[in-house]
């Protein structure tokens, strides 16, 4: 999942003293859903076990562990997972597809370094390449590669800021009218894109960009981001509000900064898989991202998803629908949502206003996991009826569920963003666990959920196997009950997916302004 920030607001709920004995966190053995009379959705939900779920996890670890800890697209460990997915679905009968499509790889080679040369002599605190903990500073995703030695240049800044983001510092060009080349552009981040304000400061010839948070609450820490795509030849990087202003004030502030990057075009491939049965013309979407960031494994960011999809399609494969159920495994989600952009906007508009709903399912083992229901009152007409779906399975289990933003954080993006329905299961990344939520899900309030995300420890120890179990059963109950509906919810039309492109939130692989 691309880094960002986010606020979760709490749904309905069902407190934790009141939930039944989790048997079902290995295979639902004992409650309603295992019975021999049930629907099929809810005997298939009974299907999903834990150990099942890890074997197709332990096997993406191994990839990992032979090419250099990693799966990140364009690397042989995401190659390896991909064809690991792809024979598996195979073999189980499904009609499967390989999309191949380039796209913009970035790595840092090695950690960057920032430091004030005078008035006095300073270093700043890096985040080094794959790190979930922020220092003083953070290349930007496709920063350029160099070293600027040189002073820094207020443009066009808003101190103090004001009450709300109003900075539009370096989004024009003649913010830029009176800059001296071979300088270090010092820029207010907000308005307008990263790339906006690096892209106006190279053409003005600016060494090198720093670009600091704007300063209103929730807007004063050190943040990650991207540029969008190669392009940008100098290093940029994003700094604290504090840091910003430590630079902003003397004049004549002397910066060395220096980035180590890798910016390439190169190929990977998502992974679609249909059922050869049910109506063409209601076709039910589930997905998930397979690719890893360069840091490390991703077991649960997102082999858990991956892994928790494909025992559902498995499972499925013999269960014969009234619609047609196609699962996609995305490529290149961590460098901004690539695969899945590049699978809906390729897709003529015929084929797309068939595509009825899309569920998404990214981190479901989070280790101080919560049970997170995307909003659905954000999304496109037929969200909330998704919403409600999930939210039934954990009433029945007597589980409390709270609900998250539907914000085009995920591959869920391009859908929303096309008009279609959508929705999905998240259990939280770097974001802190509440006290409230400490009392419905257990853990450790005031912790991350996730304290391995992004990070080289997301290994197959980083996993919940509760949370896996859970979250599986839900994708299966959920994947099945639109399968076997007579009317799911959706039905884009060109207007209404012109309507919600509006509405939809940029989601660029993270922060952008």
């Amino acid at each position: 999942m691309p880094h960002i920030f986010r606020r979760v607001r709490a749904s309905r709920v069902i407190p934790a003293a009141a939930a039944l004995p989790l048997v079902f966190s290995l295979a639902l053995a004992g409650s309603a859903f295992a019975e021999p009379a049930a629907p099929p959705e809810q005997q298939l939900a009974s299907s999903m076990q834990a150990p099942n779920i890890k074997r197709h996890l332990q096997e993406f670890q191994r990839f990992a562990t032979a090419n250099g800890g990693t799966r990140a697209s364009g690397t042989p460990g995401y190659d390896a997972s991909r064809d690991y997915v792809a024979t598996k679905l195979r073999g189980a009968g499904y009609q499967v597809s390989v999309q191949q499509f380039d796209f913009p790889f970035f790595r840092e080679r090695s950690t960057a370094a920032m430091e004030q040369v005078s008035p006095e002599a300073k270093t700043y605190k890096p985040t080094p390449p794959g790190s979930s903990e922020l220092g003083d500073f953070a290349t930007l995703t496709y920063s350029g590669s160099g070293t600027a030695n040189a002073t820094v240049q207020a443009v066009d800044l808003t101190l103090p800021p004001t009450p709300e983001p109003s900075s539009t510092s370096g989004c024009e060009a003649q913010d830029f009218a009176s800059f001296t080349a071979g300088n270090i552009a010092l820029i207010q981040r907000g308005t307008c894109p990263f790339a906006d304000k690096a892209r106006n400061a190279q053409t003005a010839g600016a060494s090198g960009v720093i670009i600091f948070n704007e300063g209103q609450p929730g807007r004063t820490d050190t943040f990650t981001g991207t540029l969008g795509g190669p392009g940008i030849t100098v290093p940029v990087v994003g700094v604290s509000f504090a840091v910003g202003q430590d630079l902003a004030s003397p004049a004549n502030t002397v910066v060395r900064l220096k980035t180590d990057t890798e910016s390439t075009m190169r190929q990977t491939h998502n992974v679609v898989a249909e059922s050869k049965r049910g109506n063409a013309d209601k076709v039910v979407m589930a997905g998930a991202h397979l690719d890893s960031v360069l840091a490390g494994p991703g077991i649960n960011d997102n082999g858990s998803g991956s892994a928790g999809l494909l025992e559902v399609a498995l499972r499925m494969a013999q269960l014969p629908p009234k619609n047609k159920v196609r699962f996609a495994w995305w490529g290149a989600e961590e460098l901004g949502l690539l695969g899945s952009e590049h699978y809906v906007a390729t897709l003529p508009e015929a084929e797309r206003n068939k595509i009825r709903l899309y569920l998404n399912f990214d981190m479901i083992g989070s280790p101080n996991f919560a049970y997170k229901i995307y909003d659905g009152s954000a999304g496109p007409a037929g969200s909330a009826e998704i919403e409600k779906a999930f939210a039934r399975y954990f009433d029945f289990l007597r589980l409390p569920h709270v609900s998250t933003p539907l914000d085009g954080r995920s591959d869920y993006g391009p859908f929303i963003a096309a008009g279609i329905p959508a929705g999905g299961l998240f259990t939280g990344a770097e974001g802190i666990k509440t006290p409230e939520e400490h009392q419905m899900f257990g853990g450790e309030a005031g912790k991350p959920y996730d304290a391995c995300y992004h990070g080289a420890c997301d290994t197959t120890s980083n996993i919940n196997d509760k949370a896996l179990a859970v979250n599986t059963g839900a994708i299966a109950y959920s994947v099945a009950t639109f399968a076997l509906s007579d009317n799911p919810p959706g039905g884009t039309t060109p207007k209404a997916a012109a309507a919600q492109r509006g509405k939809v939130h940029d989601h660029h692989g993270g922060l952008i302004k």
